[in-house]
């Protein structure tokens, strides 16, 4: 399962009307990919479409969409959002990641 902080909610349900999808029916899609610093790579992007290999997490309201490939690296992260001046944006607090890169994108396990 993947959870989601009232600050990622807040700046996700902005983010995602600004750009023109209904964050009541959307969803954020999340995943793993190879690459980055550390050998993992996040991704992070709005979504209006589930395919048969998603699975589908709900937490603070927020739709969430996860391949099934990514689940295993993902189970249990926290999207937390981080701004101001030193802020990095979208956040994946991983408990899975043995290690992160300095800029939070990538890790390893």
């Amino acid at each position: 399962m993947i959870k989601v902080s009232d600050q990622a909610k807040a700046k996700a349900i902005q983010l995602m009307t600004e750009e023109g999808f209904n964050p009541a029916e959307d969803y954020i899609r999340v995943g793993v990919k190879s690459g980055g610093c550390s050998g993992l790579e996040y991704v992070l992007k709005f979504d209006n479409l589930k395919t048969d290999t998603d699975q589908l997490f709900e937490d603070n309201n927020v739709k969430i969409v996860v391949d099934k490939k990514s689940i295993l690296y993902l189970a249990g992260t926290t999207l937390e959002y981080s701004g101001g001046l030193n802020g990095k944006g979208f956040v994946f607090n991983n408990p899975n990641a043995s290690r992160t890169c300095g800029c939070g994108e990538s890790f390893s396990l």
